[in-house]
């Protein structure tokens, strides 16, 4: 849309809207908030959870895990966490939350940082603002990831491939792959001025934040060493590393779209998340899941602010309600599966094949160097053949004829 110069769509609706069960509808939206208040993700008796500190709430959590982007996912475990965590953008420069209409959660921040250097206002940052565009790039200034926040939102960039991008860059630069005169100034993990600068720069396309603007992909190859991006099917990752999170890793290699934490979920209790058995099958499930979610225009929060068992009770009682067309828990999920399907034949058509779902080298052959995952590499080798067979793909993960002539699907291939 950009390169189009396209700014907006607007849409007015001047219609009402009608539910199948109205009662219905509303004993199900009543029920669904009152599990959300009890749940430790939307409950604000509880001093951690999401509507007290948002989705910073994450970032010591999945530090404890050892599986938090360090230094372009160099390592697991940020020396100083104290300083970046969403208890400390609570006390500090937290103003208020933001809800979305009706939300129990309210897991936006609006905040506002009056350090030197780094002034201004905004929302967030989100858990993943502050891991990739602070402790991936080294940087431990809470203000300084907020402000470079407030620009990425000001300009219309995606803060995770923006940190990722800026990591590289970081990782290239002090390898000795990446000069001082071709950046303009140094580039050093832990640099927050020039952290700062380049987002503003790539927003721009300006100095070497033309270069950044490719993402960050393209940059690692422009300097011959595409290995030290970390991502998938050019994406950059989000701020969970797969070493230490299995189910996680698989979910990267298997999305549609690229690496993508919204599409993937893992046991966040050690050691379970450094298991593999059973994690296709997770994975497969929340995936179905989460296409439903999606199609129906849901928040993902909506299956993680309560038990994993209980959110699919709740997205089919909320599609039953509203449209009344006959969905239970399975014809639900294959409906899931059937759009998870159609965007694999989309890409397939597009000429993607088995050898993009893949993690970089460095997932699969250097051991976490420190932590609870010290040791640990991605097995992607053996969950990626089982996670096929289980959606009914051949070993190129190419989906048979029997599985698309079951989903009604034949036709697409």
């Amino acid at each position: 849309m950009g390169s189009k110069n396209l700014k907006a769509i607007a849409v007015r609706g001047t219609r009402g809207i009608t539910l199948d069960d109205s009662e219905g509808f509303r004993e199900m939206v009543l029920s669904t908030l009152g599990s959300f208040k009890k749940s430790p993700v939307a409950s604000l008796e509880i001093p951690d959870s999401m509507s007290n500190q948002g989705t910073a709430t994450d970032v010591k959590p999945i530090s404890s895990l050892g599986c938090l982007t360090v230094r372009n996912f160099q390592g697991g475990i940020f020396e100083e966490i104290e300083k970046i965590s969403g208890d400390v953008l609570r006390d500090t420069i937290f103003k208020r939350r933001v809800t979305c209409f009706g939300c129990p959660i309210g897991c936006t921040r609006s905040t506002k940082v009056s350090v030197l250097g780094f002034e201004g206002e905004g929302v967030g940052p989100e858990y993943e603002t502050i891991s990739l565009l602070g402790s991936s790039c080294g940087v431990s200034s809470l203000p300084a990831i907020a402000k470079a926040g407030y620009i990425c939102n000001e300009l219309g960039l995606d803060t995770i491939s923006m940190g990722g991008t800026i990591a590289c860059a970081m990782e290239l630069f002090e390898r000795g792959f990446l000069s001082e005169e071709e950046v303009g100034f140094k580039l050093n993990f832990g640099n927050a001025e020039a952290m700062v600068k380049l987002v503003m720069q790539t927003g721009l396309r300006q100095g070497f934040g033309d270069v950044l603007a490719d993402g960050g992909y393209r940059m690692a190859e422009r300097y011959g060493h595409p290995e030290l991006f970390m991502g998938v099917k050019k994406q950059e990752f989000p701020s969970y590393d797969p070493r230490g999170l299995k189910g996680m890793g698989l979910g990267y290699v298997t999305s549609n779209r690229g690496a993508d934490h919204c599409k993937a979920y893992d046991t966040v209790e050690l050691p379970d998340n450094l298991g593999i058995e059973g994690k296709p099958a997770l994975i497969k499930r929340f995936q179905d899941l989460m296409a439903v979610i999606d199609a129906a225009g849901l928040c993902m929060f909506y299956a993680k602010g309560v038990s994993s068992d209980e959110a699919p009770d709740l997205v089919l009682s909320g599609l039953e309600t509203v449209t009344g067309a006959g969905y239970d828990m399975k014809t639900m999920f294959r409906a899931g599966e059937r759009i998870w399907n159609l965007e694999r034949l989309f890409n397939l058509k597009a000429g993607f094949t088995r050898k993009d779902d893949t993690l970089p080298l460095r997932m699969l052959e250097e051991p976490m160097p420190a932590g609870p995952a010290k040791g640990h590499v991605h097995e992607l080798d053996v969950l990626l053949p089982e996670y096929y067979k289980l959606r009914g793909w051949d070993e190129n993960g190419v989906p048979t004829r029997e599985k698309l002539a079951e989903l009604e699907l034949e036709d697409e291939l």
